[in-house]
């Protein structure tokens, strides 16, 4: 296909998407692409999701049911295991996830494999876009030579390849995939304007240009560590604060009165999700390779990585002023996930906190209404199954790891004997001789 007949194809919708990937970030853009009129193929090499997407079952926080329901009922959206329908596709994008190994280190196996499996089936025009937030120079040095070794096919001469990253924040109320603005990166400009056309086809949040995929990659890396950045500031303030005896929370909500030149940033038991406590790994680990060490960066992330282990500690002074010891109190933890209101609980905090208590001989028990269950480090967790009087009362201690707002605040205030809340959660609950913050 031309430039000119695959502009064409994006303006009649016959353009064939196809997304591999149907997770938090993969299957809120398939669906985009379906609802704007464009037939969508999504690959996931689990069946169960597969198989749930055919039925028209949604499992994603951010995605409509009946919007799901309907498009794959019209036959405008379809899941498969079988990479060889990538053959189908003229514009393919990329949404794996991105983990750290066990070293602290880039886990790219994720992106390679997604290559080596889609790139025997590329035809001549296609495009390809890579989602998945990683280091710089990963979408040229890393997925290009494996397209081209796979296809036999020549970037910028018979395919196109760029990188966008994914801006997914799961529970935003106001900005969702389709009005999130986004970049794009691309090889060569006519790949650039290409694949620009198609998210602004799509999307509604508007579509940046930038001059290569090294430079979209890091502007991703820089709003993750941005804010990394800026949450290491807060919590080692907020330690500071403590000894001062100065509330941390009083001072930023002081702080963010001023209009200009500061955003509030919050303290917590550490940092969760699938973006924000891994991306500056993957910053530090390839400045490296320049002879460069990313020393503030690494900072933060050295304060936010203590986190869980400092809020079990503030967690047994709280236990020794009611006059328990931690090794045999009875704890209970509200809530699991890695931020409020949703059912997430990727690199949440609170999974290494209630690790940090057990190995210090606590009793715990956890309570979350949006994650009735989670598996961490191969064990599976359950959540006691309702918040009672009772089962507060029964706690030497409750602990607030995330702010879910459909939690009686007031009643645990009531009914506990002692609080440690790292959360601010319970700020408008008024009696508060039961409670401390961190």
């Amino acid at each position: 296909m031309t430039a000119s007949s695959i502009k064409d194809s994006i303006a009649n919708r016959s353009l064939v998407c196809g997304t591999v990937g149907l997770g938090y970030v993969g299957l809120p853009l398939a669906v985009e692409k379906a609802k704007a009129g464009f037939k969508t193929v999504g690959f996931d090499v689990q069946q169960a999701k597969v198989d749930k997407v055919n039925a028209g079952e949604n499992y994603i926080g951010d995605v409509v049911q009946e919007d799901l329901a309907s498009l794959v009922q019209d036959g405008m959206l379809e899941a498969t295991t079988d990479f060889s329908r990538v053959s189908e596709c003229d514009f393919v994008a990329i949404c794996v996830p991105t983990p750290l190994d066990i070293h602290q280190q880039p886990d790219t196996s994720y992106m390679e494999n997604s290559a080596r499996e889609i790139a025997p089936y590329l035809k001549k025009g296609v495009m390809v876009v890579l989602e998945s937030t990683t280091y710089p120079g990963t979408t040229e040095d890393l997925i290009r030579p494996i397209l081209e070794e796979g296809s036999g096919l020549t970037c910028g001469e018979d395919f196109y390849l760029g990188f966008s990253p994914e801006r997914v924040d799961p529970g935003n109320l106001i900005y969702k995939t389709k009005n999130t603005p986004k970049v794009v990166g691309a090889i060569g400009d006519e790949a650039l304007d290409l694949i620009a056309t198609v998210y602004e086809a799509v999307l509604e949040g508007g579509v940046t240009r930038v001059s290569s995929p090294r430079v979209a990659e890091m502007e991703k890396i820089l709003e993750n560590t941005y804010r990394n950045v800026n949450i290491g500031l807060v919590n080692e303030l907020a330690q500071l604060c403590d000894r001062m005896d100065i509330d941390i929370w009083e001072v930023i909500a002081a702080a963010k009165t001023k209009p200009y030149g500061f955003t509030a940033f919050y303290p917590g038991p550490g940092l969760g999700g699938h973006c924000i406590p891994l991306d500056p790994y993957y910053l530090s680990w390839k400045a490296r390779e320049y002879g460069f060490h990313t020393s503030m960066i690494e900072a933060s992330m050295m304060v936010n990585d203590r986190m869980p282990e400092y809020c079990t500690e503030r967690a047994e002074r709280v236990l020794n002023e009611h006059r328990t010891a931690m090794n045999g109190a009875k704890v209970l933890v509200l809530g699991v996930a890695y931020k409020q209101d949703i059912d997430d609980y990727r690199e949440s905090p609170a999974l290494r906190v209630i690790e940090c208590l057990e190995a210090r001989g606590a009793e715990v028990s956890y309570y979350d209404p949006w994650v009735s269950s989670y598996r961490f480090k191969g064990e599976e967790h359950h959540s006691i199954p309702e918040l009672t009087p009772d089962v507060l009362e029964a706690a030497d201690l409750v602990m607030v790891t995330c702010a879910h707002t459909n939690v009686d605040y007031g009643m645990v205030q009531q009914h506990a004997k002692a609080v440690f809340d790292t959360k601010n959660a319970m700020k408008d609950v008024k009696s508060r001789n039961n409670i401390e913050v961190l």
